[in-house]
């Protein structure tokens, strides 16, 4: 039987002695821990690694958990946050929540207290992504038009204008649904790839180019030119429709 996967979490923590201590209880509590004690070599990390939930206090010295989390957020980087604040104010505790924080917990507090916190923000992410198709999608996402086609995200179908009704791959339509609400303006690569694939992809693979492919294929044997779908030559793309 497989042993269940540790979850990862960054602690930032500029006390030193109180991150060990935190360390320590996460580590028993059969939690990884990755520990900073300032926010830029912990967002440099979240760039390019992933993490289950960050564990963020609110004063420190350089940059401040609301400053890190608002970086992280401006990156599309929505790893699960729990605010540590020494702050017993109301306005401090609503700031963090209303950035985007997940949950607070006030200094002093109880190691089983936290545990505790954690495991149900993490149960909360978890379920977030019960429904998701790719990272910009999702089951439960209404059926749209692309090009006379009906896109359903609900049934992984595209049902085009002749009758015939194609199972699609969930990339693809990841693909359709991202075009779908960036229609006129030019697409980079890594914003495409970062919208289906996730934050972490690696933006040098030609999977991107292989999708596309099977989409445009897709769409051509059912008598739709994707002609209007365009590479923009060392950027990306642009998808102009003809206007109806």
């Amino acid at each position: 039987m497989c042993a269940e996967p540790r979850p990862l979490i960054v602690v930032v923590e500029d006390e030193e002695e109180l991150s060990k201590v935190i360390t320590q209880h996460l580590e028993d509590a059969g939690m990884n821990v990755q520990t900073y004690n300032r926010g830029a070599p912990a967002l440099r990390f979240l760039q390019h690694n992933f993490a289950n939930l960050l564990l963020l206090d609110i004063h420190m010295p350089e940059t401040s958990g609301f400053e890190l989390l608002k970086q992280l957020k401006e990156q599309d980087i929505n790893t699960p946050t729990i605010f540590l604040t020494a702050n017993t104010q109301d306005e401090a505790k609503v700031k963090g929540l209303n950035m985007g924080g997940d949950d607070y917990i006030t200094k002093p507090f109880s190691y089983a207290e936290l545990v505790a916190r954690i495991h149900a923000v993490l149960r909360r992410a978890e379920s977030k992504t019960d429904f998701n198709v790719t990272k910009n999608n999702r089951t439960i996402d209404g059926p749209f038009e692309f090009l006379g086609t009906k896109v359903h995200p609900e049934r992984l179908e595209l049902e085009f204008p002749n009758g015939a009704v194609f199972k699609t791959g969930r990339k693809e339509l990841g693909i359709l649904a991202y075009l779908h609400t960036h229609v006129g303006v030019v697409i980079t690569r890594k914003e495409l790839i970062h919208s289906v694939w996730g934050i972490h992809a690696d933006i040098r693979s030609r999977s991107l180019d292989q999708y596309i492919v099977k989409v445009r294929a897709a769409f051509e044997k059912n008598g739709l030119s994707l002609d209007c779908f365009k590479t923009v030559h060392g950027i990306g793309y642009i998808f102009e429709p003809p206007a109806k």
